[in-house]
C-alpha cells in the first residue's frame, strides 16, 4: 500500500513539474550589426521562450521562398480550420478562405497574427510540424545553436527555446539575407477587411532610428523584444528576454541601447524629417529593387568577410555603369567636401556596393543629376569595407532624398560634410 501511495505521489509531482508554468527568465544582448562586436550581454546564451520573437524565423523562410520562386505576392494561400482556430493575437481568418502572402507577411509584422503563422507554415511545409523542422534546420544553418521551434506562431510549447544571442544573429540574417524586404519591419499599421492594426513594436515611434523588429509575449516568456536601431551610420541590435511589463521592456532596451550609442561614439543625432508609413509591399515593389537577375542580390555586410576587386573588374564596371572610377576604387569627382550626400548600405565586396550605389541614385527622382556614386573603402585589420553612397546635395536634398528611398524600402542614411 506504502508502495503504491509512493508511486502515485511521484506520479503526481512529476505532472505538477511537467504542468507548472515556467517562469520568464531575464537575457540581454546589444551588438554591432556591422562588426559583431557584443556591447552589452546579461545571460545571452540563457535559453528562454521566444514566444512571438519566433515569427522572425517564419518571416525568414517566407522571404526565402519568396526569393526562390516558390511563392509570389499576390498568391491566396488556404486558410485551414487549424490555421482559423489558432488563439489570439490573431485576424480571425474563416476556415476555407484564403488570404495573400503579402497580406499575411503584414500580418505578422504588425498585428503577429497566429493564425497567419500557421497558413504560412502549411504553405510552405504542408503541415505545421514539418515547418517547424524546416526552422530548425535553418536555424542551425546560421548558427543559432540554441534554438529550436515547435511552432510557426510562438505559441506556448516547452520544447521551443531560444536564446538572446541567437535572435540577435536572427536579425542579423533578416538584414543581410533579404535587404529588399527588411524595410517591411518598420511597417507601423496595416490595414486588412476595413480594419488597421497599429505594430506593436512601439519603439519605431518613441527611439530615434529604429526601423525593427518583433516584439513577442506570452505568460511564460514576459515581455520580449528584437529591436535594430540605426543612428550616425551605426547599426546596432538589441535583444530583451523576460520584461515584467511592455513598458518596463521598452524603457530597458532603451537604455541598455543608450549605453552601447555611448560606447561606440554616437551620442548626438541630429533630428531627422518624419518618414511616411510605408506601404505594404507589392510585386511591382520587389521588381523595382531587384538586381538584373545575372547579378547576386546584394547583401549589407554584417559578417567581416572581404574580397577587394580586381583592376580589371573595376574597369569593366566603370565601363558597364559609366562611372569613372579612380585606381584605389573610388570614382572621381568633381564635388566639393563641404557638400552632405547619403549611403544606403555596407558591403564585404566591392561590385554589390557600386550595384547598390547606382540603383539607389535610379530610384531618386529629385536631384538625380547632382548626385554622385561614391564607394568609400574602409581598411579593417580582418578586411575591407564597402560604404555604397550618393554626395553632392545640400542637407535639405540629402534628407528629402533618404525619405524617398524608405518610402521604397530601401534603407538609407544621409551622411554630413566630412565624413566623406
Amino acid at each position: 500500500m506504502n508502495l503504491g501511495l509512493k508511486l502515485i505521489s511521484t506520479m503526481l509531482l512529476t505532472l505538477f513539474v511537467l504542468m507548472a508554468p515556467a517562469h520568464a527568465k531575464y537575457a540581454s544582448i546589444v551588438l554591432d550589426a556591422e562588426t559583431g562586436e557584443i556591447l552589452y550581454s546579461r545571460n545571452a546564451d540563457v535559453k528562454n521562450y521566444p514566444a512571438s520573437l519566433t515569427k522572425m524565423m517564419t518571416l525568414y523562410m517566407a522571404f526565402d521562398a519568396l526569393e526562390k520562386g516558390k511563392l509570389k505576392m499576390e498568391q491566396k494561400l488556404p486558410v485551414s480550420k487549424r490555421a482559423s482556430g489558432m488563439a489570439p493575437s490573431k485576424l480571425g481568418l474563416a476556415p476555407g478562405s484564403t488570404i495573400t502572402t503579402r497580406d499575411v507577411i503584414m500580418s505578422l509584422v504588425t498585428k503577429s497574427a497566429n493564425d497567419a503563422a500557421v497558413v504560412m507554415a502549411e504553405a510552405i511545409g504542408g503541415k505545421e510540424t514539418t515547418f517547424a523542422n524546416m526552422m530548425t534546420s535553418q536555424a542551425r544553418k546560421l548558427g543559432m545553436s540554441n534554438t529550436t521551434f515547435r511552432n510557426a506562431s510562438g505559441l506556448p510549447n516547452r520544447g521551443q527555446l531560444s536564446t538572446a544571442r541567437d535572435m540577435a544573429t536572427l536579425a542579423k540574417a533578416l538584414m543581410r539575407d533579404f535587404p529588399q524586404y527588411y524595410g517591411l519591419f518598420s511597417t507601423q499599421s496595416f490595414s486588412y477587411k476595413n480594419r488597421t492594426y497599429n505594430n506593436h513594436n512601439k519603439l519605431l515611434a518613441s527611439y530615434q532610428g529604429t526601423d525593427g523588429i518583433k516584439t513577442g509575449y506570452t505568460n511564460a516568456s514576459g515581455f520580449n523584444l528584437v529591436a535594430s536601431v540605426l543612428r550616425n551610420d551605426r547599426r546596432l541590435i538589441g535583444v530583451v528576454f523576460g520584461g515584467k511589463t511592455g513598458r518596463s521592456r521598452d524603457r530597458h532596451m532603451k537604455d541598455i541601447l543608450d549605453k552601447s550609442f555611448k560606447q561606440v561614439g554616437v551620442t548626438r543625432v541630429a533630428k531627422l524629417p518624419a518618414v511616411p508609413k510605408p506601404n505594404p509591399l507589392r510585386e511591382s515593389d520587389v521588381a523595382a529593387l531587384a538586381p538584373p537577375p545575372v547579378t547576386p542580390t546584394p547583401r549589407p555586410v554584417l559578417v567581416n568577410a572581404s574580397t577587394s576587386p580586381a583592376p580589371g573588374q573595376i574597369a569593366a564596371l566603370a565601363t558597364t555603369t559609366g562611372l569613372a572610377i579612380e585606381e584605389n576604387g573610388e570614382e572621381t569627382s568633381n564635388v566639393s567636401d563641404d557638400s552632405w550626400g547619403i549611403q544606403v548600405g555596407a558591403f564585404s565586396d566591392y561590385e554589390p556596393a557600386k550595384m547598390a550605389a547606382a540603383q539607389a541614385k535610379a530610384q531618386i527622382t529629385s536631384h538625380n543629376d547632382a548626385t554622385q556614386v561614391h564607394i568609400q573603402q574602409v581598411d579593417k585589420a580582418d578586411g575591407s569595407l564597402y560604404r555604397a553612397r550618393l554626395k553632392g546635395l545640400d542637407e535639405v536634398a540629402a534628407r528629402n532624398a533618404c525619405r524617398e528611398l524608405k518610402e521604397k524600402r530601401m534603407s538609407c542614411v544621409a551622411v554630413p560634410p566630412g565624413l566623406f
